[in-house]
Parts: C-alpha cells; structure tokens; sequence
C-alpha cells in the first residue's frame, strides 16, 4: 500500500496468458496493491478462464495479495482447492443457486476475506442476510463475464456509496470493491462514492500505456474524488499511515494490544525512542492504523488512561524493590 487511500487490485484478465508470471511481475514493480484473479467457468457467465491450478503456479511468484474472484456456479464444490492455491480473498456471487451463508463462513474459518459480488440488476438489499459475514462487497458495473466494457454510472451511484452500510459491523478492513470499466475517466466517480478498492484490468493493458503511471493516475484521481465528494477538502489519510496510541512497558503493552486487536483493529508494537524503564528497556509504542485512530480512542481512552497508572504504578514498585537496572551499553 504505497501512500493512498485507494488501492488497485490489477486484473490480468487482458495480461498475456501464455506468461502470466511476466505479467504479475510488471504488475508488481508498476505499484498494483494486490492482484485480482477472474475465474469464469462458462457457465455462470459466457466466458472460460483459469482455475484453481493456474493460481496455485502464480502464488509461487508473487508475494502480492490474491484476489479471487469465482463467476462460477458452483463455488462451494471447488473452494477447498482455491483456499488451497493460496488465495487470500474470494469473492464469490449472490446470484448463485448455492446455500451462500456455508461458503463464506468456510472462507473466513479458512482465515481467508469472504466477499459477495453482485451483478448491475441485482439489487444491493439481496446481500443483507450475509452482512456479518461479509468483509468485502464487491460492486460490478459492467456484466461480469467479458473485460472493456462500458462502465454503468447509474449502477455505481446507485450502490457503492450504500454497500459501505453494509459493512458497518467491520470497525477496520470492511471493504467496498468496484469492478468494471474502472480506468482514469472513471476514477475520480467511484473514489467520490467512497471506494476501497478499484479493480483495474484492460487500462493497465493499453498499448502505448505506462503501466505504473496509470496506476499512480487513477489512485490520485480516486483520493480526489473521495477528499472533495466525502471529506469536506481534506486529503483522505492513507491507509498505510500509522499512529502511536500509547507508549507502556513490554508486559502491559502487550496485554493491551490484545485488547485492542479483540475488537478487529491491528496493533504494530514496536521498541520506542521515549522513556527508559527502571528494568533498562525502553517504552514499547503501540502503532495504529490512522484512519481508526478516532475509533481507537473512542474505544479505549479510559484504558489507556488506566495503563499509564498502572505503568507509573509498576516502575515504582520495580525501583522500591530492585533499584534501576542501567541499559544495556552499545558499542
């Protein structure tokens, strides 16, 4: 994730089949934040693809996040042998004979992202008896079976902003997708509609195109949009920002990162540069996500409150009994 509130999710659906090892690479150097796998079985839509085995040969080449999406009928028949190949997320469709609610909850035991698709004519309220179970909604606007097809502005203003709702039980990592006719022209739209994740497939394949340009292009176009249309002016933070929530000795700072991370936010702890502690080893910070620190501090004030007496608590209670045991010395 490289400075922006948009990610790209790259479908090689337009990439030369015959190498798609060389294609995940360009896709990878050209700054693409995961790579989007359209499996298509010819009969759920009229187009075949690759399966299970072909992503299976491509997870040995990428350590990029594999993003399957199944335009298949039957989902839950072959899921094993995707969880198996390595993806890190499937999405499969609600539109599906299959009971839905089994599939995805195999996906998320698997400790893998479950996400429901959804195609234009469908309506949003069809994915609601799954929402707790969902982390990804993914938003298709165009039909699903064919890459270069016309993007449907009617579909996008009409379910992107509102499929956010649906993933209102997710405090951090609840994503809304958009796939179809996604490129620089309409960017800007879908980013303004609150976005996560733009899947981007024959614009990053144009000839005479730089790859990595377009990316970089339609990420900025996307934060633009979201900054003016939902963010009052402000640049949206990125999501691969960071901030210090507390700073504790090792013992007590593990034990709230846990208490943080129960509620679905992740924690990096990390040796600080602030205070030394009577043991001889430095304060631990607890990083944050930026974009929940407000969630954060909403959720666990008052414990962070209580941590930093019981650290005052333990320091001097440590020095009453041992004295202050110097820091180790460095060369």
């Amino acid at each position: 994730m490289a400075g922006s509130r948009a990610l790209i999710a790259a479908s090689i659906l337009d990439a030369d089949l015959s190498n798609l090892a060389n294609a995940v690479r360009r896709l990878h150097d050209a700054g693409a934040d995961r790579i989007h796998l359209d499996v298509m079985d010819a009969h759920f839509v009229p187009n075949l693809t690759f399966g299970a085995k072909t992503i299976k040969h491509l997870r040995k080449r990428t350590e990029l996040p594999l993003d399957a999406h199944l335009m298949i009928s039957e989902p839950g028949r072959y899921l094993d042998e995707y969880l198996e190949a390595g993806c890190d997320s499937i999405t499969i469709h609600v539109e599906i004979e299959e009971e839905i609610a089994p599939i995805l909850e195999r996906i998320r035991t698997a400790g893998r992202a479950a996400g429901l698709s959804l195609r234009p004519a469908t309506p949003l309220a069809a994915l609601e008896p799954y929402r707790e179970l969902l982390d990804i909604v993914m938003v298709m606007t165009v039909e699903p079976g064919f890459g270069g097809q016309a993007f449907m502005k009617d579909v996008a203003r009409e379910k992107l902003l509102a499929a956010r709702d649906l993933l209102r039980h997710k405090a951090f990592g609840g994503e809304v997708h958009v796939d179809g006719g996604v490129n620089r022209e309409t960017a800007e739209l879908v980013g303004g509609l609150g976005v996560d994740v733009l899947v981007v497939g024959s614009a990053l394949f144009t000839k005479g195109r730089d790859m990595g340009r377009e990316i970089r292009l339609i990420k900025a176009l996307a934060d633009e949009g979201y900054q003016y249309e939902l963010n009052d002016g402000m640049p949206p933070i990125p999501r691969d920002r960071m901030v210090t929530f507390v700073s504790l000795p090792k013992h007590l700072a593990h034990r709230f990162m846990d208490e943080i991370e129960a509620g679905g936010i992740p924690v990096v702890m990390l040796r600080g540069d602030g205070g030394m502690n009577p043991d001889g080893v430095r304060d631990y910070d607890l990083l944050v996500p930026a974009m929940v620190e407000a969630v954060v501090v909403e959720r666990h004030a008052d414990s962070r409150k209580r941590y930093l007496g019981d650290a005052d608590a333990w320091r001097a209670a440590f020095i009453l009994e041992r004295g202050v045991i110097a820091p180790p010395s460095h060369p």
